[in-house]
């Protein structure tokens, strides 16, 4: 089986799918996080990738990316919807909200971020998301009569660990409006593949300095929060991917033209 289409999330959201198979990509990048789950969709071959895991046992910053993505492109995916768990950086975007970023900041250290390894090669990531897969999520969701919030900028941090207060009040005063553990170097990575890549975050929480007198972020709270949404997350991804364009002409379709892959 083959498919168009990937989804990088948590456990739960490829029930969806019909006829599915489970299948282990090899990568010149070692292994990915697990087996990729295809089956299709009103016509639609899905390939869904566990980020952390099956069992959750990739720490943000052990996460394989490369070998995540390129197993999905591996099996013919060119557009990736990534759902994603964020903490808020202002009082007004409180948890349960869903934000498509259109930014991304960099405040990770030590990650493998590119597939170019020789040679002088720059690929362009002035527009971090895809505007045609965004937009179909937009349509999606209005037609659900689901509230889903567009734009903000998504700062990226190291992790394990969540952000002091000083730092996430440090990001707050830049103008950015949320902060997650894994968005980066998957973006950039999808890029470099030429593949349409957009990220659906959940609020679960409001971050340590978002607002005066909250109590520090735990684990505890996210994991409830996020598990709380799963199932409006899993049928916003089941609405959407039939609705994504089969042909492409976006930005990112071209981000290669002149550029080849590594091999």
């Amino acid at each position: 089986m083959t498919a168009d289409v990937g989804v990088i999330g948590g456990s739960g959201f490829y029930s969806f799918l019909e006829d599915v198979e489970v299948r282990n990509v090899e990568t010149p990048y070692g292994d990915p996080s697990g087996p990729l789950t295809i089956g299709t969709l009103d016509g639609r071959g899905v390939a869904f990738l566990p980020r952390h895991g099956v069992a959750h046992e990739y720490p943000p910053h052990r996460i394989p990316y490369r070998a995540n993505l390129w197993a999905l492109r591996a099996v013919g995916v060119r557009q990736v919807l990534g759902p994603c768990a964020v903490g808020s950086l202002h009082p007004d975007i409180g948890p349960g909200v869903v934000v498509l970023p259109d930014q991304l900041v960099d405040r990770t250290s030590g990650r493998t971020q590119t597939f170019y390894e020789r040679g002088a090669v720059h690929v362009e990531f002035a527009e971090p998301y895809c505007r045609a897969v965004q937009q179909a999520v937009l349509r999606s969701a209005a037609d659900r009569g689901e509230a889903v919030r567009s734009g903000g900028t998504m700062v990226v941090i190291e992790g394990p660990r969540f952000s002091t207060r000083a730092e996430s009040r440090w990001y707050a005063a830049q103008g950015w409006s949320l902060v997650n553990m894994t968005g980066h170097p998957e973006a950039v990575l999808a890029r470099e593949l030429g593949l349409c890549y957009a990220a659906i975050a959940l609020v679960t929480d409001y971050d340590a300095g978002a607002r005066d007198g909250d109590a520090a972020v735990t684990q505890e709270e996210v994991f409830r929060v996020f598990g709380e949404n799963v199932n409006r997350m899993r049928e916003l991804l089941r609405a959407v991917v039939p609705t994504l364009p089969r042909e492409r002409d976006c930005a990112c379709s071209h981000a290669l033209d002149g550029i080849a892959i590594p091999e």
